[in-house]
């Protein structure tokens, strides 16, 4: 694809809105997010991602990453996400360099009930020190903002990708990147370097290695980071026994994008007994990736402390509401053909996915949707059948119960369908979407009542 032409499908995505919050991944469905920071704070999951924008001529770098503010979000089921909108901006920080359009990668920290932003950008005296990027804090009294940027980055700190952990004795730890991996303790006011800063030298040698996000798990200190291996990055830890190591290189936490995306970021969260992986992916751009969007999975431990490497998912994390809209094209498992998943619109991607059925047995799966103590007693189908056609929909796998029986008219355009269900279903069910005649039909989405 020409470039000019990619930038103009792309700048058009950038400026429509969401049709919907509640399917999975990728988590947000209006805008292009990466580099997510997840935490939990009062009882909720936020996430402080960079935010991708389309590059244009004088407006950043074309073809190149392009981001001008953060923008933070939480959810308190890890489905519907709620924008808080724009918290820091280029152009409205001290420090940072007018239209450098190089707000990457940021993280946030609570420390005695104020709310601590981290973020690289490049700073005005870029070109005079050519030191490239400083490290930057924005304070603020909740989660979601106001925050008010410092008007000076963190002396001594010159590099991207900040992480900030505190430990348990209390003790606050600044890590980052720029070219290797770099760690110093933090004085109490969380704005200053209490120490010189050290190298992480355990971790590999050979291959760009950023991002670094640091836990803390029954002793053992986690130290996670993208690294290239070959020639895209996957994401790998580390473990030691103190938040400046040793550390030993432990293994791969997820391997490099089957569709060959440059970059992944990740941070790793425990929420509700669960641990979560967040990452990020180009699924609404597959044709650029510096225009990502963040995802997230669920994360176990063996018994020995490793991490299990986690598989990607279109499905991604908790339950879905049946009375909400499900995207059955964020599917748990999929028939191995005569189902497929396709752009709505690939003029505009940010209109998401449909699900195309060409054959009678093809199927689609979908865990975890939540019917609540209430039975619902109707299905809605947004369905498109030119020559029409008929679905059932099965409960507990496909030789469950089957719990409706649609057809679909020859419309030869979108419609919603409305059925009665066979029965009532409550309670939190997996669901399998099958087709039962050999004409095409696409489906948007599903829901009940």
């Amino acid at each position: 694809m020409q470039k000019n032409k990619l930038v103009l499908i792309l700048t058009a995505l950038c400026l429509c809105t969401c049709s919907t919050g509640y399917a999975q991944n990728p988590l947000i469905r209006n805008q292009f997010s990466a580099d997510p920071s997840a935490r939990v704070f009062n009882g909720k999951v936020y996430v402080y991602p960079s935010h991708d924008i389309l590059a244009t001529e004088g407006k950043g770098q074309v073809g190149w990453f392009c981001m001008e503010d953060y923008h933070v979000f939480s959810s308190h089921n890890l489905t519907e996400w709620i924008d808080h909108g724009v918290i820091i901006t280029q152009n409205k920080v001290p420090w940072v360099r007018p239209d450098s359009y190089a707000m990457w990668a940021p993280d946030c920290i609570e420390h005695h009930g104020k709310y601590y932003f981290y973020f690289p950008a490049m700073p005005k005296d870029t070109v005079a020190n050519g030191r490239g990027f400083a490290i930057g804090v924005a304070v603020a009294d909740t989660p979601e903002g106001p925050f008010i940027p410092e008007a000076t980055p963190i002396k001594n700190v010159h590099g991207i990708d900040p992480n900030v952990f505190i430990d348990k004795d209390g003790q606050t730890y600044l890590y980052w990147s720029a070219g290797n991996i770099y760690a110093a303790p933090l004085k109490e006011n969380m704005l200053e370097l209490a120490a010189e800063p050290i190298i992480l030298t355990e971790l590999p040698s050979q291959g760009l290695k950023e991002g670094p996000y640091l836990f803390e798990r029954n002793g053992i200190y986690y130290l996670t980071y993208p690294h290239v291996d070959n020639k895209i990055e996957r994401l790998e830890y580390a473990t030691g026994n103190h938040p400046l190591g040793p550390f030993k290189v432990a293994g791969v936490i997820m391997d490099e994008s089957p569709t060959g995306c440059w970059t992944n970021h990740q941070s790793i969260i425990q929420y509700n007994n669960q641990w979560y992986l967040f990452y990020h992916h180009n699924d609404y751009s597959p044709a650029f990736d510096k225009a990502r969007s963040i995802r997230a999975d669920s994360l176990f431990f063996l018994a020995d402390g490793s991490i299990q490497k986690v598989i990607p998912t279109l499905r991604g994390i908790g339950h879905s509401n049946a009375r909400k809209t499900i995207h059955i094209d964020r599917y748990s498992a999929i028939a191995n053909e005569g189902a497929a998943i396709s752009f709505i619109d690939t003029t505009n991607n940010f209109k998401g996915w449909k699900t195309s059925f060409v054959k009678a047995g093809a199927w689609v799966q979908y865990n975890s949707v939540d019917f609540g103590k209430k039975p619902a007693n109707k299905i809605l189908v947004k369905a498109n059948a030119p020559a029409g056609a008929a679905l059932q929909v099965h409960t507990g796998g496909l030789n469950g119960p089957v719990i409706a029986k649609i057809k679909i008219p020859a419309t030869g355009q979108w419609k919603i369908i409305s059925y009665k269900l066979l029965q009532p279903v409550k309670g939190i069910q997996q669901l399998f979407i099958q087709s039962t005649s050999n004409n095409m039909v696409d489906i948007d989405w599903i829901q009940f009542e």
